[in-house]
């Protein structure tokens, strides 16, 4: 079982280089949940099929992707988070650079919920 250090460690390795999919498949319980910011639409979604294709729908609003920053991680018992930068061309042709921070929970080597902290 890892440890919340080493869950941190390879979330941010794997986000470094782009592998979000990866993130899911390797470090997320099945019944995970993930929360937006209050009053965002679908502000909570739970079990990681549904987290799944909420990813995937936010995909689909991408034209082109440039870049991901991606910190080195704040790790407590159980928590740990890290400041993402994400650059993107939206198919509206508008690039923008989104930042938030990015809150997780660790329960027996696995996370088990995500938080995300950005202006709306």
């Amino acid at each position: 079982m890892m440890t919340t250090q080493q869950v941190a460690n390879r979330l941010v390795e794997l986000a470094r280089s782009g592998q979000f999919d990866a993130c899911y498949d390797e470090l997320f319980h099945p019944d995970a949940e993930a929360h937006e910011m209050e009053g965002m639409p679908n502000s909570v979604t739970k079990g990681l099929d549904n987290m799944r294709a909420k990813s995937e729908e936010w995909a689909k609003q991408v034209k082109e992707f440039h870049g991901v920053t991606v910190s080195d991680p704040l790790v407590a018992p159980g928590w740990f988070s890290v400041h993402m930068g994400i650059d993107i061309t939206k198919m509206d042709g508008v690039r923008s650079t989104d930042q938030e921070i990015c809150l997780y929970q660790v329960k027996d080597g696995k996370i088990v919920a995500e938080r995300f902290f950005y202006d709306v």
